[in-house]
């Protein structure tokens, strides 16, 4: 019998409710409650390091305690942030960054240059276009505290691009100390120069998190864009209450115990709109893609055909379908760059037109040797597309004799499981299914999932030579040849099979009619500029 969008949802909060959901409230509201906003976000931060994860939840809490040097405004297109003055040698081979004034840690440490240069060679190890310059940098130095430098082995034009990206991990500039520790290790303080403050004595992790404005920040002169402008903090307080029931959460917010839901169910947006007390808003523009991560480490999708069979299987309308029902909020792509972004193109997407078809996903698996064993599939029962796309994954790979398995657990499980790079039945995994921006996708250089070079990379750790060239190939091509090239790229994607995509949705947002000044953007949900009128 075919599964119904409602029984998936009803699976997915019924699933939910068995975790224990923190009573709303529960956090100290010093703050006057107009100064105070409290918000229910995608998910638990389980870890606070944003350069160590690319989760997208403890990426929002980088933005909220750390700055970068560069961001991205509402245009995409870079802007300094902690950057004054900046500019390139003759032949483009050096270039110069000097920091702003006024720019102080929340322990009233003074940001340095020697913070930055630290900072930024810890990001470089963790993230797909930190690895790529790096490739490029011959040394990178202090000058004084205000001033650094970077020298390169040839002309990297992509540099702001890679400072300034809002896919995670995010270039957040921390302290020395802290930005010594190993990458592959977590940070254990949280001392930022952003405008807010994490305050550690009041959250109490796995129920909420506390920020507070940081009365020492000094914002840039420029309106808010983006990740770019003044990042004024308006608020006094703002609080992140950790719920896991989505019924919980839409009451809470309608009866304004809350101020913000993130991630408000689709077949309940209706209702929210309904309410004259509620706002609702579509954030990020360039709509999420949902994407199937393979762990390439292992059996079978150590063998192309089997990477191969899941083009043929998933049947991205059905995914989407079920998971939002209203066809307003999704749509079918099969572009390796996103859908609606420069880079879009339809090369080698044969297989799209063909899929679904299980008889030739059933013989791919065949011919990659397919020998019964579990395919481990890391199902996320709070995260409801997620939980919906696994659970229909699942049932079309049982219907063509695979072993398919579901390993259960909260997002946070999932951040954390997917890093192992154990066999599947000693703690690790075959797939798991997440997103990123459309407008992400456009970038082979920026964002990590684009990357095929191996165990270095993320997680599913593929690797592919004639992608890895293309991509060099595309970093150097002129802006006006880069759809060239990156069709070349997408024509070997979509043969060697890195991930494979699952559809693209629009999410909307809750909040209470009062809250106003929430910027939109792919990626990142600041909480500057925000206010309760």
């Amino acid at each position: 019998m075919a599964t119904t969008r409602r029984r998936f949802v009803q699976g997915s909060v019924a699933a939910a409710t068995l975790m224990a959901a923190p009573a709303i409230g529960r956090a100290s509201e010093t703050p006057a409650a107009a100064k105070t906003l409290k918000a229910v976000m995608q998910g638990d931060l389980r870890s606070f390091d944003p350069i160590w994860t690319t989760a997208n939840i403890s990426s929002y809490h980088g933005a909220m305690i750390y700055d970068t040097l560069f961001g991205v405004d509402a245009n995409d297109k870079p802007q300094p942030q902690m950057v004054d003055s900046f500019g390139t040698s003759d032949d483009q081979l050096t270039w110069t960054f000097k920091l702003r004034d006024g720019l102080g840690f929340h322990d009233g440490s003074p940001v340095t240059a020697s913070d930055c240069v630290a900072s930024i060679r810890r990001w470089a190890v963790r993230d797909g276009a930190g690895q790529h310059m790096f490739l490029r940098v011959k040394d990178i130095s202090a000058k004084d505290d205000k001033t650094f430098a970077i020298a390169f082995s040839e002309p990297y034009p992509l540099i702001l691009d890679a400072f300034a990206k809002a896919g995670t991990p995010v270039l957040y500039i921390m302290r020395k100390k802290e930005a010594e520790t190993d990458p592959m290790q977590q940070i254990t303080e949280y001392v930022g120069s952003g405008p807010f403050i994490f305050n550690t004595k009041e959250t109490k992790q796995g129920a909420f998190y506390i920020y507070d404005r940081n009365p020492k920040y000094q914002p840039r002169s420029e309106p808010p864009s983006g990740m770019a402008g003044g990042k004024i903090a308006k608020l006094d307080r703002v609080i992140w209450e950790n719920v896991a029931d989505d019924q919980t959460a839409i009451a809470a917010l309608q009866n304004g115990e809350i101020d913000f839901y993130e991630l408000p169910p689709i077949d309940l947006i209706d209702q929210l709109e309904a309410d004259k007390n509620i706002h609702v808003e579509v954030l990020n523009k360039s709509g999420q893609m949902v994407w199937c991560r393979m762990n390439w480490l292992y059996p079978p999708f150590n063998n192309v055909k089997a990477r191969q069979a899941l083009l043929y299987l998933i049947n991205q309308n059905d995914v989407m379908k079920a998971a939002f029902g209203n066809p307003k909020y999704y749509r079918a792509c099969a572009s390796y760059f996103g859908c609606g972004t420069p880079m879009e193109n339809d090369e080698n997407t044969g297989w799209f037109k063909e899929a679904p078809n299980k008889e030739k996903a059933a013989q791919l698996f065949k011919e990659a040797g397919y020998d019964g064993r579990p395919v481990v599939i890391l199902q996320p029962t709070n995260f409801a597309v997620f939980n919906t796309a696994d659970q229909l994954l699942a049932q079309w790979l049982r219907e063509i004799n695979v072993n398919a398995e579901l390993a259960a657990s909260d997002w946070g499980g999932v951040v954390t499981r997917r890093a192992n790079r154990e066999p599947p039945e000693k703690g690790g995994w075959n797939i798991f299914v997440t997103s990123a921006s459309s407008a992400a996708f456009n970038n082979p250089i920026t964002l990590v999932g684009h990357q095929a070079n191996g165990e270095k990379g993320w997680f599913g750790w593929p690797s592919d030579e004639t992608h890895e060239k293309l991509r060099d190939k595309w970093a150097k091509a002129q802006p006006q040849d880069r759809l060239a090239v990156a069709k070349e790229i997408q024509r070997n994607a979509w043969n060697f099979v890195p991930h494979v995509y699952m559809g693209l949705y629009l999410q909307p947002a809750a909040m209470r009619a009062n809250v106003k000044g929430v910027i939109g953007m792919p990626e990142l949900i600041p909480f500057w500029n925000v206010e309760k009128t």
